[in-house]
């Protein structure tokens, strides 16, 4: 049968059922991986996720051994090397042979299968001589795969769950949480002496609970004035935040561009470290052009995310901000007399 005839296979009910589940399971596992145990942080993560692409490959490696190798055909025409062991042989008229020990027509291909096990849909094929093992290793390594795929779910689910119930029991949301662990970061690094009390936190897991889980579905208060705790008003929760954000100003760094970015995810010509550690986040990245300034307010090992000090006001209503790579900027040399920014070689003339 020629390479056509063999992909012809894939036409059929059966490896298309199989072949969507391998890819489902895979890339929900991959995606449940990466939320569970990003694999680019530590060398367990890493193992893990490299364990779940080996899985992939070896189930889909067997699979289509199983299906394009096949079981292997007895000759058409095929007599044994002695004539008189042919009284102890079966004839197949349909293939016009004898039929070789173990070996046994099937219907469904229209040929004598050579140590014929059985016909089998999901790989639209036959299994037999030359494909028992392949078919074998599938049907092992496929339950083995999905053992690990469930128990990557479970974490997944897990700890998502759990961190989002952890939230909603003390009545914060995900930014809010966030919000309070750079209140005590800017208190501890000033030192004031300041005592930060998250407003909304009623002392009260159940009441809290009710906050965001009624019996109507329609969830308490008209979504703009909220109660607060004992020595706590509206706006705690929003002076604070102006607190950050003047310490933010404070704290950044000013950066200038010294290679041009084109602002896609993952950029190939920006070093392999930097390709495989892009930020996993939905912000946005930044377009530089040689000789931008950047305002860097937080950064990784090979990303940081700033705001592209723009020239003009009304350039300055666009507000961009995103991720770039480090290696595309430098951090700006001021002039002692103007405190301004200046390139290398005005600094080394």
């Amino acid at each position: 049968m020629g390479w056509l005839g063999q992909a012809r296979r894939l036409c059929h009910w059966g490896p298309l059922v199989a072949l969507a589940v391998v890819a489902v399971c895979s890339a929900t596992a991959m995606a449940d991986a990466a939320l569970w145990y990003w694999p680019l942080d530590t060398a367990g993560g890493s193992v893990n996720f490299i364990m779940l692409l080996n899985w992939t490959v070896m189930i889909l490696y067997n699979y289509f051994s199983a299906m394009f190798v096949g079981p292997g055909y007895v000759p058409l025409g095929w007599t044994p090397e002695k004539s008189q062991d042919c009284m102890y042989l079966q004839y197949c008229k349909v293939c016009q042979s004898y039929k070789a020990p173990r070996s046994h027509h099937c219907r469904k291909c229209n040929r004598c299968v050579m140590k014929m096990d059985h016909h089998c849909p999901w790989i639209n094929n036959c299994c037999g001589y030359q494909n028992h093992a392949s078919f074998t290793l599938f049907l092992l390594l496929a339950p083995l795969g999905c053992i690990h795929a469930s128990f990557i779910f479970v974490m997944t689910m897990y700890t998502q769950l759990y961190n989002r119930m952890k939230v909603i029991l003390t009545n914060k949301t995900s930014i809010e949480s966030w919000i309070e662990e750079k209140a005590k970061d800017r208190i501890q690094y000033y030192q004031t002496g300041e005592i930060f009390i998250f407003p909304y936190d009623m002392g009260s897991k159940w009441k809290n609970f009710k906050q965001v889980f009624t019996w109507s579905g329609i969830p308490e208060g008209d979504g703009l004035d909220w109660p607060v705790r004992d020595g706590c008003h509206q706006y705690s929760l929003t002076i604070e935040q102006l607190k950050q954000k003047a310490d933010k100003r404070v704290r950044s760094v000013r950066y200038r561009a010294v290679e041009d970015y084109s602002g896609v995810c993952c950029p190939v010509t920006k070093g392999v470290k930097t390709f495989f550690t892009t930020p996993c986040t939905e912000e946005p990245r930044i377009a530089l052009s040689k000789g931008d300034l950047i305002l860097a307010t937080r950064g990784l090992k090979h990303w940081m995310y700033g705001e592209k000090i723009l020239d003009s006001a009304a350039d300055g209503m666009k507000q961009e901000r995103g991720w770039f790579p480090r290696k595309c900027v430098e951090k700006c040399q001021y002039d002692s007399e103007t405190d301004q920014p200046v390139d290398g070689e005005k600094k080394n003339r």
